[in-house]
């Protein structure tokens, strides 16, 4: 090869180099906070960058009591531009505070109206719903010839003393949408009177909402009080389980989305509002949960009752939000000697 081609050849390879570089250079990074399980996150954002392949997602993903607490300890210098699949009972806490930006995505009057904000400039928008579930180990009950419960009520049986594992509250979404159900369906004074009799059967409050399926699915508790998708993700594994839905009815939440209203990449942060409530969103949410916020985008959660949507608990999500400091304080009071370490 002559001097003067290797000189070209040469040339055009740092071109391609700087072209390259200039090119990812030009992609808006914007910053995620997320409390998705991270087994439905890849997906969520190949889908994303697919359709805007000029963002890039970078994502800050922990349960949702640690991404609630985080945002809220940053509220004077906020990192994060958006929040996509976290707690709507969190993201009121988060609006409560003045964080939130009002925005009406694209298409969002597709969105059922119990799964938004009703403001017309909306500051948090949902994207699907999610319930409790209790995962039974079916071996470990026969072994321990252990009833097989079918109610809350049944979890509070002399039987199941330290064979449970529950979500913690603080930490876990899963674990809060149970103690605000408990409460409401009960009322305050049976409803902690409740959990003082199951509070005896608890072997361990973990910081996971997924954890205590997963434990019950090893068998290192029999019960594991968790919610629909991770039980059902946990059974489709293999773990010989058993899955409950409570007969009292269901606690349940909306993982939805926002934008952090000190954002400095308004416009990639609404492109991220604006899929958020697509049509190819839905679908990819109804992959992992039985009701999405598009009426029509429908798939059988695996395991889930037919019914699933008829077993909610009533819900009171204003009641939930504005009480949370109350209940946390007041739950952690009472049970924190049983919470794992962090």
């Amino acid at each position: 090869m002559s001097h003067r081609r290797f000189l070209l050849r040469a040339c055009a390879a740092l071109f391609s180099l700087a072209a390259f570089g200039a090119h990812a250079q030009s992609k808006t990074e914007l910053l995620v906070y997320s409390a998705l399980e991270a087994d439905q996150i890849k997906a969520y954002k190949a889908a994303f960058e697919q359709a805007y392949p000029a963002i890039e997602l970078k994502f800050v993903r922990d349960s949702t009591g640690i991404v609630t607490a985080k945002l809220l300890a940053e509220k004077a210098n906020p990192q994060a531009d958006v929040v996509w699949g976290l707690a709507a009972t969190s993201l009121m806490a988060l609006d409560k505070e003045g964080m939130l930006m009002g925005y009406a995505p694209k298409g969002v009057e597709a969105v059922k109206k119990t799964m938004r904000d009703g403001r017309a400039q909306p500051t948090w928008v949902a994207m699907d719903l999610w319930s409790s579930a209790v995962c039974f180990n079916v071996p470990e009950g026969l072994k321990r010839n252990l009833p097989k419960p079918e109610s809350w009520q049944d979890l509070t049986r002399p039987e199941f003393k330290g064979l449970i594992s529950m979500p913690h509250p603080a930490s876990s979404g899963t674990g809060y949408l149970m103690v605000s159900a408990w409460l409401q369906m009960m009322g305050e004074q049976k409803g902690w009177a409740y959990m003082d009799a199951l509070h005896q059967n608890i072997g361990v409050y973990t910081h996971s909402g997924s954890k205590p399926c997963r434990q019950a699915g090893a068998g290192e508790f029999p019960v594991g009080l968790s919610f629909d998708y991770r039980a059902s993700a946990t059974k489709k594994a293999g773990a010989p389980l058993d899955i409950f839905f409570p007969k009292e009815g269901l606690g349940w939440d909306m993982e939805a989305t926002a934008i952090l209203k000190t954002t400095k990449k308004p416009e990639a942060a609404k492109a991220l509002a604006d899929f958020a409530v697509t049509r190819t969103a839905n679908e990819l949410y109804a992959k992992n949960f039985g009701i999405v916020a598009i009426p029509g985008v429908t798939s059988r959660l695996p395991f889930a009752p037919e019914d699933l949507e008829q077993r909610l608990a009533k819900n009171d999500f204003t009641w939930a939000a504005v009480n949370r400091d109350r209940i946390l304080a007041e739950w952690s009071r009472r049970y924190e000697a049983k919470a794992e370490k962090k």
